[in-house]
């Protein structure tokens, strides 16, 4: 049996840019934009890419950049995205805890858990993370978000998440955070390109600011800076709060 991240995005391709939390593609690459100085010679890793909305809006501001994921489905729609307005990305199928690359690029990205918190273990997350640090040439930078560990300390995530479902999009049900691993274990329901319904046990692992700043350290980056995630709208200026459900990460080797 597939883990549920691979049958949660298997055969979603088009529905997948209507999520909610799949909106804000621009101001979050106006961000990392900023965060490399506008050099168009930099070479993206785009960890977890989905149907390519960094990589692709990336790529219309002239960036070179190899998007990779798990899901045939939603690479095939970023493929075609790409086709449709004659953009190239270098779109590959790869299961992030294998990444085959080596000091390959300036930056590498991993947004809205792209990949990274949806594995089984930690020991996976970790697997993901030493990839993304071995992808990276000296220097590089790496920005990802992942969920806030804080937030479900003081907000109800059924209530979060009933507060934030739109229509058509999937459902999540049944939240249990686990304090002992930080999981958040829940129903998660969608209905498929094909109209098929799905039920799915999803868990995710949820992080707290001390631990991601510790993991990186470990894999050698020389600064590690946290703020609150912002849909679309990342920023420096935003000091991390429990309020925040994701947070955003940059770290510098």
């Amino acid at each position: 049996m597939k883990p549920w991240y691979e049958e949660l995005f298997r055969d979603y391709g088009e529905k997948y840019d209507n999520e909610s939390f799949a909106q804000g593609t621009i101001g979050e690459c106006d961000f990392i934009e900023k965060e490399i100085g506008g050099d168009k010679k930099a070479k993206i890793l785009d960890i977890g890419c989905g149907t390519g909305r960094h990589a692709l809006e990336l790529a219309r501001r002239g960036y070179d950049i190899v998007g990779i994921d798990l899901s045939a489905s939603l690479l095939n729609k970023a493929k075609a995205k790409a086709s449709a307005e004659s953009l190239h990305v270098d779109f590959r199928r790869c299961d992030a805890r294998k990444l085959p690359f080596a000091a390959e690029f300036d930056l590498v990205i991993m947004l809205c858990e792209g990949a990274f918190p949806l594995m089984e273990t930690d020991a996976m997350n970790f697997q993901i993370l030493e990839g993304a640090a071995k992808a990276l040439k000296p220097k590089g930078k790496l920005i990802f978000t992942t969920l806030n560990g804080l937030f479900p300390l003081f907000h109800s995530l059924d209530e979060f998440f009933d507060g934030s479902q739109k229509k058509g999009n999937a459902e999540y049900a049944n939240h249990h955070f686990d304090l002992m691993t930080f999981r958040d274990h829940n129903i998660t329901t969608v209905v498929n390109d094909l109209g098929d319904r799905k039920e799915l046990s999803c868990n995710e692992r949820y992080y707290v600011p001390c631990e991601i700043a510790w993991l990186l350290k470990s894999l050698d980056f020389s600064t590690v800076d946290i703020f609150g995630a912002r849909l679309g709208a990342f920023s420096r200026a935003d000091r991390l709060t429990s309020d925040d459900f994701e947070m955003l990460v940059v770290a510098t080797k």
